[in-house]
């Protein structure tokens, strides 16, 4: 007989669906329910990672429409109805056969399908007389704020990210380490801290393993990630985690950014180190640092309840302009990305995002990854990351607050 590692808490599953319904009715009122299909969307409505979709009415007991995993998925999920379905032309017969028709109009989680299985729903749904609007903000608003329990998974990861990266981590690494070898003093840290050892990512096509280890000038090398960070990585076609070939000199800094995952829950954050005594620093490398400490303090100061993500970033340009990193805040050439931070949950890049044009007002519970860095050609990058949540009276870090430039000597 079969056990489920884990279960939702019934009380847990009722705030998740009636977020999302109250939602719907504010970001689609025209719909009479969600059609979800994204994986993680429906776990995060049913406590199962299935691959299928999930028929949630506005009203009425929602229904998990599996591919395969059936039997997991009644394990994982007892108090929500599963039935199989191989094709998306099945779909809406199998609602009406389990007394759950859908509705005339529905929101659809548009983003989680190819462009190929969108043709195949749109077909399948015009033959039902059902027509779709876009139900992608629902899910970013609801995932957004996360609940009591999902704040405890997450202080929990933060608490185990922080003693990783700078308690242990500075133990076991030294100059003349590759990048690659750190990588994996960090990642055997990780494991056995608990890591899940799957960090996801929810922009489509965007990929990350482990996170970034950067020596040197490489802080600096050209990235396809979407992120300040340069990485040179493992190979071309694995560009994660660190060079086997790029060494960690002494008298120069060494970049760490890195995800923890708890039970699916993600926290980031960077810490870097230097290889030597704290008087060998440049004054240019802590300067740079130092004014990227006080722009995360700042930033983290302004989450509060109706504080405006754009608001923050544009305070945190002008600061960093003010001190003259203008060319390398947030990267390098390239590597330069608009944004100072990013929400944080599920996946690594949640909304909101501290940009232009985010506009809507924070709320508690909102939680965010703040990752100012600045990037010194021929030296590398410097800076910090932590994440925090929204409260009434700023925000609060699940990741320490000991951001020190953490000098490695032996």
């Amino acid at each position: 007989m079969f056990r489920a590692c884990a279960s939702l808490p019934h009380e847990e599953l009722a705030l998740r669906l009636e977020a999302c319904r109250g939602w719907c009715a504010r970001l689609a009122p025209e719909a009479g329910g969600m059609l979800v299909f994204s994986r993680l969307n429906i776990y995060y409505l049913t406590g199962t990672l299935a691959e299928g979709a999930l028929w949630l009415p506005l009203s009425g007991a929602p229904l998990l429409l599996a591919r395969r995993g059936a039997a997991r998925c009644r394990l994982e999920s007892p108090s929500i109805q599963c039935r199989v379905v191989r094709n998306m032309r099945d779909i809406p017969a199998a609602c009406a056969e389990a007394g759950m028709p859908l509705a005339s109009v529905l929101a659809v989680d548009m983003a989680a399908l190819s462009w190929a299985a969108g043709e195949r729903l749109h077909a399948a749904m015009r033959a039902a007389s059902c027509r779709m609007v876009p139900g992608d903000g629902i899910f970013a608003q609801c995932r957004a704020r996360k609940t009591p329990w999902e704040l405890e998974k997450m202080r929990l990861a933060g608490a185990r990210h922080h003693h990783a990266v700078h308690d242990l981590l500075p133990r076991r690494i030294h100059a003349g380490m590759s990048e690659y070898e750190i990588g994996r003093e960090i990642f055997r840290i990780l494991f056995s801290l608990g890591h899940c050892g799957l960090n996801r990512m929810g922009a489509h096509g965007e990929e990350v393993f482990l996170g970034h280890v950067a020596a040197g000038a490489n802080g600096n090398y050209p990235s396809h990630f979407n992120g300040p960070l340069g990485l040179k990585g493992i190979h071309p076609a694995t560009p994660f985690m660190g060079d086997p070939d790029t060494v960690w000199q002494l008298g120069t800094p060494l970049a760490v950014d890195v995800g923890f995952t708890l039970e699916g829950y993600h926290t980031d954050k960077m810490q870097c180190y230097w290889a030597g005594p704290s008087h060998s620093i440049p004054d240019a490398v802590r300067r740079a640092h130092d004014d990227c400490v006080d722009i995360q303090r700042r930033a983290a100061e302004a989450l509060r309840d109706g504080a405006i993500p754009s608001a923050i970033w544009r305070e945190a340009e002008a600061l960093a302009a003010a001190r003259g990193w203008e060319a390398g805040f947030m990267g390098l050439g390239g590597n330069k990305v608009p944004f100072l931070g990013h929400g944080i949950g599920l996946v690594i890049d949640e909304w909101p995002v501290l940009a232009r044009r985010f506009d809507a007002p924070l709320e508690s519970g909102m939680v965010l990854a703040i990752e100012p860095k600045i990037g010194i050609p021929g030296v590398g990058m410097v800076g910090v990351e932590n994440t925090f949540v929204v409260t009434p009276h700023g925000g609060e870090s699940l990741t320490g607050m000991e951001d020190e430039l953490i000098c490695v000597e032996q």
